[in-house]
């Protein structure tokens, strides 16, 4: 479920792109005439995509189409967008203490049995785009790019070198990857208000700690 507020984005699945192209209905969202990039809409829309198998590529859909194709049912479709609404206006308001826009985010949703489960992480760098509030208008005037702390800045810089999610990855510079780096560190201080701290042992050890500590344990294998 991805909730967007903004015309923004280089990739194919992106409200900016589709709209250069001239779709002016984007997965179910009626979008006006003469608009700018990074604009900011009336009100948060859901854009719901499929969640592709590996090495696939996710399909951007409207919620009656989701629906419609029995990907998910009407109760459980629902129940998505009243979920993945009320979170993005908590992360709004979190992010909005820090002086951070948060623009879009995705939520991923799936089935244990019967019952709905939210999966994932949210409203990190990886799902979401973050932008400074007190430079925004300025440069939105200006049409210039936004200040931001996200993955937009590899995003982009792939766009700019012919990748869109199509096709051979060029090989990303390791000047990239380290801002790209330093980016995610400066987004978990800028929104958090905390100082990041590195530790320097295995990731699923990491997971594990920190599930335990609200109450989740994970089954050994």
């Amino acid at each position: 479920m991805v909730v967007r507020e903004y015309a923004t984005g280089v990739t194919t699945t992106s409200i900016w792109y589709n709209y250069q192209k001239g779709i002016r209905n984007f997965c179910g969202n009626r979008l006006p005439d003469g608009m700018k990039k990074d604009q900011k809409l009336s009100k948060p829309i859901l854009t719901p995509s499929t969640k592709a198998a590996k090495g696939g590529h996710d399909e951007s859909l409207s919620c009656d189409e989701i629906v419609k194709l029995k990907i998910a049912s009407k109760e459980d479709m629902d129940k998505m967008k009243m979920i993945s609404l009320k979170l993005f206006a908590r992360g709004k308001e979190i992010a909005a203490k820090q002086g951070i826009i948060l623009v879009d985010t995705k939520y991923e949703f799936g089935k244990l049995g019967d019952e709905l489960m939210l999966i994932d992480e949210i409203h990190t760098p990886d799902s979401s785009r973050f932008w400074f509030a007190d430079t925004y208008e300025k440069l939105f005037k200006e049409g210039k790019e936004q200040h931001r702390i996200d993955k937009e800045y590899v995003r982009t810089w792939l766009a700019d070198h012919g990748f869109r999610g199509e096709g051979k990855i060029p090989e990303v510079p390791e000047e990239i990857k380290v801002e790209a780096a330093r980016l995610y560190i400066e987004a978990f201080e800028k929104i958090t208000g905390q100082p990041f701290k590195s530790e320097d042992r295995p990731i699923i050890d990491r997971i594990k700690d920190n599930l335990h500590k609200y109450g989740y344990l994970l089954e050994e294998k």
